[in-house]
């Protein structure tokens, strides 16, 4: 009988992951998610500053909604999206409760139809994990998406680094481990430009875990905002607009000279040199 050959230890030297550096946000920045309904407030008091914004070219714009969320969480968004001139779509599948079967089929499916509806690229805009959603369509889809945006989105790091992974696996069904081949494919960015709008308050989703990897078409730039009101945060909602304003083929990296550097921060690296 053939014997079983035992597992090599593990060596207490070997280097860590940036996964296993990175620690979920602890209480206090989960207390200060709190302020949602300030930023809300923020938002409409905002509104005659972010109406003198430069006027969108009317393409459609699919915003994917955050785990355990609906079209309904991302209508001020779109309707902010609507005002400044683009065609927003929601994603119409309900409430967000992971990629269980059938969903990512969906997004797909929807992402071609609004391409073929207009007759261009189409521009991925996802809070939370439907930021994970938008990165991973616009990889697999790549002809059809105009580019990325994401807020507060977990894709470089281990789910356990956020608040929500024991609420992802209870709604999902799906558990939640330590694969690093899936893990570093969600790490790439996507083909497009890809900007990730994050915040070092964030009390649901580390914010090392919302870093792109320096590439010429990739950008990080952070907010002061919480994690359930970034969608509704004018502070985000700035950059987003000044993102998706930019021509196809004329991207360019967000501009922090002037008064922008009082509200706003870019990062050049990704999660692991921020967690060390």
């Amino acid at each position: 009988m053939p014997t079983r050959r035992a597992k090599p230890a593990p060596d207490p030297f070997a280097p860590l992951q940036a996964e296993e550096l990175i620690a979920a946000p602890g209480p206090w920045q989960l207390m200060l998610e709190m302020r949602a309904p300030w930023e809300y407030a923020a938002l409409l008091a905002a509104t005659p500053w972010l109406t003198q914004l430069p006027q969108g070219d009317g393409h459609p714009v699919i915003v994917f909604p955050g785990l355990g969320a609906s079209d309904a969480s991302t209508l001020p968004l779109r309707q902010f999206l609507r005002q400044r001139g683009y065609t927003p779509y929601a994603w119409q599948q309900g409430f967000n409760f992971g990629p269980r079967h059938g969903v990512l089929d969906a997004a797909r499916a929807r992402v071609q139809h609004v391409a073929e509806r207009h007759g261009e690229t189409v521009s991925l805009v996802g809070w939370s994990l439907g930021g994970i959603y938008a990165r991973e369509i616009a990889k697999e889809q790549p002809a059809l998406a105009r580019c990325v945006v994401t807020l507060g989105s977990p894709f470089a790091g281990h789910p356990r680094a956020t608040n929500a992974w024991r609420f992802y696996e209870l709604v999902s069904g799906q558990a939640v481990h330590s694969d690093e081949e899936l893990l570093a494919q969600i790490r790439q960015p996507p083909a497009c430009p890809t900007t990730s709008i994050y915040s070092r308050t964030d009390g649901i989703v580390a914010w090392q875990c919302s870093l792109n990897e320096a590439a010429p078409h990739t950008e990080n730039i952070e907010v002061h905002a919480s994690h359930v009101g970034m969608g509704l945060n004018p502070l985000a909602l700035y950059v987003l607009a000044d993102r998706l304003v930019q021509p196809p083929g004329a991207w360019k990296p967000f501009d922090v000279r002037g008064a922008r550097r009082w509200f706003y921060k870019t990062t050049h690296h990704g999660p692991l040199a921020a967690a060390r």
